[in-house]
């Protein structure tokens, strides 16, 4: 077979497993048939090469494995393209302002809306109807916050949704009151679809082109594959018809939601559901679903993580979504199925709870599956070495460590300083044993991985702040969080023998980058660019 493509002149970063992560003397890639066809020096690359072969010269860049997303929401992310981003707003008055020019902009526009505010812009961390009526006096306006977690509706909005002081709070969700009962304009977790829900959405035919945008955009930045932790039937059904008119340009795979207080013949009920969905079309590389994702609690900002000891000062220990024999029974109904399982947990009890369900399926039986736990701020030390004990894949997300140096110092100011002392633990598990796998749970935080891996290897803000490094203690070398966004991603969906490292027979899953990053100083990593960016040996982003 004659190479369809031959990448050269760079550094070949081969990845493949932690601690034998790249071959010195590679410098070139031969592609062809949609596979890997050789990886070595100039001379072995060129033996592949025809009159037809197209060569690309690396210049003296990395030559990598694609980037693997194992943690974000692409239709919520494709949504937000429509909507106002506050994402990087620090302060209220940069908010206000933001939503003051945007709405002014759309004046007849029925609902002003955006998502990406942080809590350290609020002066008590959560913000107020009051300061949106300032600024969208007229009609209904509502924000979600940057993490997903909490909306902020002024009263327009309270009103068309029907919430008042005797309104009770949903299950798994709290509505922020005032002192005499009054809503507030903050709703967390659950509460916050009780406005979110009349929002209008985007057609079908433009949720479809904010689709494409959002795949594009990932290619653009060296993403080949992504993992959606939140999916839901009519997005697989939007995935296929783009699969099927061959417009996904990206691998991708669907997570769909796992949910409380349904009992064993409840939860095996909504996986006929799931599996009948699955059988109305043939998986293929490109589109997969086969994981379920579940929430064992909330966010430490918003006082709904749970928690092995009470925030400090008050009597909560935060929201703990299932009890843990259900969570146990909900768990083996979908490991006897064949599914695996994905848990969001980021309090400490939330994490040991996830553990314990795992490790109640048996032994190696955990690992077999790979389930997984996702984000992971906190955990407490005597958990730690359960994740390599029982196969657990620790699936993180580093730049939630750092959005803002001030959104950290809300986060650390909420916790016991011994709890916050744990605060992502890449190295602690990396040196454990455990796989990592890295994603960005966009649209919480931007999609590009140079964020992830800059916050995994300097613990700074892309501005370069703190200094020190936040825990610095916790970072990584280069070469291992490029593999944990990599290798690490690829593992924790089932597809490393055939994707996450470069080497003969592999799909033709890689990257271009324009500089070398394991030879240059870590303070270059916020620079970098793709320049190339080829999935299944097709060119799907060329700079």
């Amino acid at each position: 077979m004659a190479a369809d493509l031959i990448v050269h002149n760079g550094r070949v970063f081969s990845s493949g497993r932690p601690g034998a992560l790249t071959d010195a003397t590679a410098t070139a890639v031969a592609v062809g048939g949609g596979r890997i066809l050789a990886v070595g020096d100039e001379r072995e690359a060129r033996e592949w090469a025809s009159p037809a072969t197209t060569v690309f010269d690396a210049a003296g860049g990395l030559v990598m494995p694609g980037f693997n997303d194992a943690h974000m929401h692409l239709r919520h992310g494709a949504i937000g393209l429509d909507r106002l981003d506050l994402f990087g707003l620090t302060t209220l008055d940069a908010v206000q302002s933001a939503i003051a020019g945007y709405a002014a902009a759309r004046p007849d526009q029925a609902w002003v809306t955006g998502r990406g505010w942080i809590y350290a812009a609020f002066p008590r961390g959560m913000p107020t109807r009051e300061q949106l009526d300032a600024v969208v006096p007229d009609r209904p306006a509502y924000f979600e916050c940057f993490d997903g977690h909490s909306g902020w509706a002024n009263t327009r909005a309270l009103e068309a949704a029907g919430i008042t002081a005797e309104t009770s709070d949903p299950p798994d969700g709290r509505i922020a009151r005032d002192e005499a009962g009054r809503p507030t304009g903050a709703l967390m977790e659950r509460a916050a679809e009780l406005v979110e829900s009349l929002v209008p959405l985007p057609g079908d035919d433009r949720m479809r082109a904010l689709t494409e945008e959002a795949l594009r955009r990932a290619a653009a930045l060296g993403i080949t594959a992504v993992q959606d932790a939140w999916g839901r039937p009519d997005e697989l059904r939007q995935l296929r018809s783009l699969s099927a008119e061959n417009r996904l340009p990206i691998r991708f795979r669907l997570a769909f939601e796992m949910l409380p207080r349904l009992g064993r013949a409840g939860h095996a009920e909504r996986l006929d559901k799931f599996e009948a969905l699955r059988a109305q079309s043939p998986e293929g590389p490109r589109l997969r679903t086969g994981i379920l994702k579940s929430f064992l609690d909330g966010v430490v900002e918003a006082h709904t993580a749970y928690l092995l000891e009470p925030y400090p000062g008050t009597d909560s220990r935060g929201d703990r979504r299932w009890e843990d024999d259900e969570l146990r029974d909900a768990v083996a109904v979908a490991h006897a199925r064949g599914w695996q399982v994905e848990l969001h947990a980021i309090g400490d009890a939330a994490v040991r709870q996830a553990l314990d369900a795992y490790e109640a399926l048996g032994p190696g039986e955990a690992a077999a599956r790979r389930h997984r736990v996702e984000h992971i701020e906190t955990v407490h030390p005597t958990d730690l070495p359960r994740f390599a004990e029982l196969g657990v894949v620790a699936s993180m997300q580093p730049m939630h460590a750092i959005p803002e140096a001030s959104q950290v110092d809300v986060w650390r100011g909420y916790l016991d300083p011994a709890v916050a002392a744990t605060g992502w633990p890449l190295r602690s598990l990396s040196a454990s044993g455990v796989v990592l796998a890295f994603g960005s749970d966009w649209p919480v935080v931007p999609i590009d991985p140079m964020l992830e891996i800059n916050a995994a290897v300097r613990r700074r803000t892309p501005s370069g702040e703190p200094e020190e490094g936040y825990l610095p203690a916790e970072a990584l070398s280069v070469a291992d969080a490029l593999n944990a966004a990599t290798w690490g991603s690829a593992y924790a969906e089932h597809a490393e023998a055939e994707r996450g490292y470069l080497a003969p027979g592999m799909f033709a899953d890689l990257i271009v980058l324009d500089r070398d990053l394991l030879r240059e100083d870590a303070s270059a990593i916020m620079g970098t660019q793709v320049r190339l960016t080829v999935v299944d040996g097709e060119v799907v982003h060329s700079a």
